[in-house]
């Protein structure tokens, strides 16, 4: 909690005002990353058995109320993670767009990160338990943009930068998204976040311009995460961006979450059962902010499949406007309050200043040619327009998944 607030002193300011940068191409690479080295294996971190138990997680999203109105069908949701492994509970509703690991697919999950998210934003239900994810019924479009299984060159810190972030958000609306979860952040000095920002902005603008709803973590703090002085991105950079804090189990604000005032709502992010790799359910509970965030992005489906022509304002606007407020606690922490699925659905649209508002239009990059279908074989990565500093691309290999070490060593704990 000390840090959190420390950090939350010394960025209070938020960023600085928008540098215009080239859309990113968008290209997904074929090959593995110079340098990369393989696990011996993937994480396993599934194997339990459905929760039988009462379910605090649809108690408290109010999901059948919400299902009976929504479901997420017809709706696409990118999910730029370290990617979807196969699951009986995903079944025939995962599609690979790439892989900026390794090349390939983006249908492979050696962290079990992106599974757990990609269960709590879609995971069908069963007669045999209480799962579910939000948005049971939408369809979903892997990326896989990092890993910690993966090193290169014998680090420890992980694989993936704020550079092939911004290509992976252009990769995902160009394939037809209609919302993106990034459950993910890259903890850099302010001086590091203005030098990687512009194409970060400039992706997301694209994405807001074509109606795409992208929600992001806040990041957590603490070891291997963001420290003082640090900020999380894309979250921190605010416009079109819908950034999720963390509840714990009392509904308090999580202590390990990054606060400021970027963050725009909050959802349960302890105490979460989701789908393991390579089948069944994480045998512990998951926490951090990277499983809050997809517990929004699921509500961003379910308005878009009940208002498929509104705009990516108009649904941020209806999420954040009908948040539960929380009075008593500060809303660098959690924002206007806690994501509330039934009345986000039963907000009657409005004639509002969203198209007014609309942000100006991004040009289409040139066509790369790039395949929408899942990747065979073998290329070289795009250079992205706007390249990052030597300095600013390691800071995000080391800490490219500051929204999830304390979930990743959750989910390596054995019973």
């Amino acid at each position: 909690m000390i840090v959190a607030l420390a950090v939350a002193a010394v960025l209070a300011l938020g960023p600085l005002p928008a540098v215009e940068a080239p859309l990113p191409p968008g290209n997904p690479p074929r090959v593995p990353v110079s340098g990369l080295l393989a696990p011996d294996a993937c994480e396993d971190t599934g194997g339990a058995p459905g929760p039988r138990a009462s379910d605090p997680q649809l108690a408290g999203l109010g999901l059948d109320a919400a299902h009976r109105i929504a479901t997420g069908r017809g709706v696409r949701i990118a999910v730029i993670d370290t990617g979807i492994a196969p699951h009986p509970r995903l079944a025939g509703r995962v599609t690979g767009l790439g892989d900026y690991v390794r090349g390939g697919s983006g249908l492979e999950d050696c962290d079990g990160h992106g599974t757990a998210v990609a269960g709590l934003l879609a995971g069908a239900p069963s007669a045999d338990d209480w799962f579910r994810g939000v948005a049971p019924d939408a369809t979903l479009l892997s990326i896989r943009h990092s890993s910690r299984a993966y090193t290169l060159g014998g680090s420890s810190g992980g694989v993936g930068d704020l550079g092939t972030l911004a290509d992976a958000l252009v990769l995902a609306v160009r394939a037809g998204a209609d919302v993106v979860n990034v459950s993910e952040a890259g903890c850099v000095t302010i001086a590091q976040a203005e030098e990687a920002a512009p194409p970060l902005r400039t992706a997301l603008r694209f994405a807001a311009e074509r109606g795409v709803v992208v929600v992001a973590a806040a990041g957590n703090v603490g070891k291997e995460a963001c420290a003082d002085g640090q900020v999380p991105l894309p979250g921190w950079l605010g416009e079109n961006v819908l950034t999720v804090g963390a509840l714990d189990a009392r509904g308090g604000p999580a202590t390990f979450g990054v606060r400021g005032p970027w963050v725009d709502v909050a959802a349960l992010g302890t105490g979460l059962t989701t789908l393991g790799v390579p089948a069944g359910f994480t045998r512990d509970p998951v926490r951090g902010t990277s499983f809050a965030a997809p517990l929004v992005a699921g509500t961003a489906a379910l308005l878009k499949q009940q208002r498929p022509d509104a705009s990516a304002r108009e649904i941020v606007e209806t999420i954040v406007a009908t948040a539960r407020p929380l009075p008593s606690v500060p809303r660098d922490a959690v924002g206007s309050g806690v994501v509330d699925p039934v009345a986000a659905l039963a907000r009657t649209p409005t004639a509002d200043t969203a198209a007014a508002q609309a942000p100006p239009a991004v040009p289409d990059p040139p066509p790369t040619g790039r395949p929408t279908a899942p990747l065979p074989g073998l290329g070289r990565p795009a250079e992205v327009e706007a390249p990052l500093s030597p300095g600013v691309a390691v800071a995000i290999v080391v800490a490219c998944m500051a929204a999830l070490p304390l979930v990743v060593r959750s989910l390596r704990r054995r019973p």
